[in-house]
């Protein structure tokens, strides 16, 4: 497993559903914030956060059921570990900060593929697009 996977892992084992439920509120705003997010050498990485708090949203209010919670967990881990570094960061830091957000969101991604690419089917998402670059 490698150290990223590790680290979301260990992150996600402290997301509980009381915080998947406050997150469930900020995620209109996120979405928002995540359409301004520059990285040019990261050209999914809007789309992939988009799609996880969109699965975030439709798991946590019951609207999709089938999502593990463990997928649900790590999703909600790479979402606050995303907009936690938003406006944190210098512009002469962030690209090198969305490396990581990268990182972090297609282990998430990886780790899932199976329950997200069904999810992404029932959506009418094209799962390959999602995940098709860094």
């Amino acid at each position: 497993m490698s150290e990223i996977a590790k680290f979301v892992n260990g992150g996600a084992e402290s997301i509980t559903p009381t915080i998947a439920e406050k997150v469930l509120r900020l995620l209109p705003q996120w979405k928002l914030e995540f359409t301004q997010i520059s990285a040019p050498k990261f050209p999914h990485l809007i789309d992939q956060l988009e799609f996880l708090a969109d699965a975030v949203e439709d798991a946590v209010e019951g609207a999709y059921k089938d999502l593990p919670y463990t997928a649900i967990s790590q999703a909600v881990f790479a979402l606050l570990y995303t907009h936690k570094k938003t406006g944190m960061l210098s512009e002469t830091f962030l690209e090198l900060g969305r490396a990581d957000d990268s990182s972090v969101v297609r282990a998430v991604l990886i780790q899932n593929e199976k329950a997200f690419a069904a999810y992404a089917g029932k959506q009418g998402l094209n799962w390959q697009k999602i995940t098709s670059q860094p």
